[in-house]
């Protein structure tokens, strides 16, 4: 990762400094969506993603609404050291900021516990990879079993 610093501009138009990150990795939004393309929407799918094969631009981010093409997705996210999981289902954009909240506030409580296992799990688990072409090279997806492309179960 290089640093590069830029100035940015205050109210009566003096610079100063910040420090702007760029990264060789793609954001995890970048393979979410890549993936989801590459797959023509599929009516659903679950990954796992690598935390040191992406930048993780969706930190936080527990239940919420991501458009791709002419499909919405409701995306399930956690993280699960050492990976980022993700269920996708497409369904119509809903209000999902309670049940993001609700998911938030319980793996707080569980001090991460829970995640950490389930991917310690996953580790031994997984049975299936695939490539997802990015802007920034390709990144490889993990999947506990092969999917059926464009199967609804």
């Amino acid at each position: 990762m290089s640093l590069i610093t830029v100035g940015i501009l205050s109210r009566k138009n003096f610079a100063t400094l910040s420090t702007v990150r760029f990264s060789s990795k793609p954001t995890s939004a970048e393979v979410l969506t890549a993936y989801l393309s590459q797959c023509n929407e599929p009516p659903w799918t679950s990954y796992f993603v690598k935390y040191s094969s992406v930048k993780d631009s969706q930190f936080g981010m527990s239940n919420f609404n991501w458009k791709v093409g002419k499909s919405n997705y409701q995306i399930l996210r956690t993280g699960c050291f050492p990976y980022i999981k993700y269920h996708c289902s497409r369904k119509e954009a809903e209000d999902l900021d309670a049940s993001d909240r609700f998911m938030r506030i319980i793996k707080v409580v569980n001090l991460g516990i829970p995640c950490l296992l389930y991917g310690l799990a996953a580790t031994q688990l997984i049975r299936h990879s695939e490539v997802v072409y990015t802007s920034k090279g390709t990144v490889t997806i993990y999947f506990l079993l092969p999917e059926h492309k464009g199967s609804f179960y």
